[in-house]
């Protein structure tokens, strides 16, 4: 029985499960169907439900000493013993997984639920890609291991610099703004992408491919005057930010890696709660292959934020 097995097993079983019931419905317009709202805010589809059916039986079956937390249902903790909490997203990237594109995972992170847990209790984090089945797997001090080997750039150029950031549910115009001066520096000598995917996207520096990421919604939101009006009217009541479920296990991976993760002040997010959904328990997020490449662009989102203040008056 999954119970039985140790922590990091029983993620990465887990992992297989949610990718095994979801890859069918990789690219099928069926999936698109939208179902209302779950907890985390945002449109549950059709494919979201499949997971989540998973989720839920695979925990029931296999793991019942365990709660879980997920974007759709929050807490699920049936008799309040469970010892452990796995927070899943079980489809990070569900807009590139309907259509059919490489970018959607699932993500895991594994932490115990004797106390409010933290981002710094998080033990094991688990990043599958549902379309090509590879995996990445840290252990807290133990380091990430995977399909693919840990490589992190060395770059500090941000003129030759490739990074990420997501735009979906935020207010265009001021991102971009926000955005505008790294844009520019990279525009020829590097690139910029959206992905669609935070778990992608960090994992994405892990490989190499990447040599950072960038999401500050929510810093934005703390420190612009009605950047939370322009996020609700964006994300249809909602605010869309990324949350503990989008961010945990990437983020024990690239820590793990030798990689650089903080919020969007600088800070580190090992005191960040890590159940919870809304504008008050989401995290804004800055994630670099190195330490000089992740000062500059914490320079830069400062300058950014600078100017998101001035055009607010």
């Amino acid at each position: 029985m999954s119970d039985d097995l140790p922590h990091h097993e029983l993620v990465l079983t887990l992992a297989r499960s949610l990718r095994r019931a979801v890859l069918p419905e990789l690219g099928s317009h069926a999936g698109r169907v939208e179902l209302g709202a779950g907890a985390g805010g945002d449109v549950t589809f059709s494919v979201d439900e499949v997971a989540e059916r998973t989720l839920a039986q695979f925990v029931a079956d296999h793991a019942s000493r365990y709660a879980f937390y997920s974007e759709d249902r929050g807490l699920v903790a049936p008799d309040g013993r469970e010892t452990h909490v796995l927070v899943v997203d079980p489809i990070d990237g569900t807009r590139p997984a309907m259509a059919g594109l490489e970018s959607a995972c699932v993500a895991i992170a594994l932490a115990p639920l004797d106390c409010d847990p933290r981002m710094s209790d998080v033990a094991v984090g688990c990043v599958m890609e549902i379309k090509s089945g590879d995996w990445f797997l840290a252990r807290r001090g133990e380091g990430v291991i995977g399909t693919r080997s840990a490589s992190l750039s060395s770059t500090t150029d941000i003129g030759s610099m490739f990074w990420a950031y997501g735009f979906r549910g935020r207010p265009a115009r001021a991102t971009a703004e926000l955005l505008a001066e790294l844009i520019d520096a990279s525009s020829v000598g590097g690139g910029t992408f959206e992905l669609g995917s935070q778990a992608f996207a960090m994992t994405r520096v892990v490989t190499g491919q990447l040599d950072a990421v960038i999401e500050v919604g929510s810093r934005m939101i703390d420190e612009v005057p009605g950047m939370a009006e322009a996020f609700l009217r964006v994300g249809r009541g909602a605010i869309l930010n990324n949350s503990p479920y989008d961010l945990a296990a990437a983020w024990l991976c690239l820590v793990e890696a030798g990689g650089v993760v903080t919020d969007g002040w600088g800070r580190p997010l090992d005191d960040h709660p890590l159940l919870g959904t809304g504008h008050d328990f989401q995290m804004s997020s800055i994630s670099s292959a190195n330490p000089d490449l992740h000062a500059q662009l914490l320079r830069e989102v400062d300058a950014g934020i600078a100017r998101l203040r001035a055009l607010a008056g």
